[in-house]
């Protein structure tokens, strides 16, 4: 990811805190309540609506969906 994400706060969800998406490199990021990000690639932004769908449990789609995908640990570019 080349760039900072923007970070949207969860309130209705026990596992997850807040979620990103870099729509250019199509790359779901989700940071957890221990404060640990994760980054999941590959995901067009259907995946992307998928998840943020009211009713739609974060945790539930990230072992079902994400968890399958490509992920790797975030981590934020250094500041200017």
């Amino acid at each position: 990811m080349n760039g900072m994400v923007e970070w949207i706060s969860v309130s209705d969800s026990t596992r997850v805190v807040a979620v990103a998406y870099d729509a250019e490199n199509e790359t779901i990021c989700v940071r957890f309540p221990n404060d640990v990000e994760w980054c999941y690639e590959a995901c067009p932004p259907h995946v992307w609506e998928d998840f943020m769908a009211p009713g739609v449990s974060k945790g539930k789609f990230i072992h079902d969906v994400l968890n399958h995908q490509t992920h790797h640990r975030y981590e934020q570019p250094p500041a200017s």
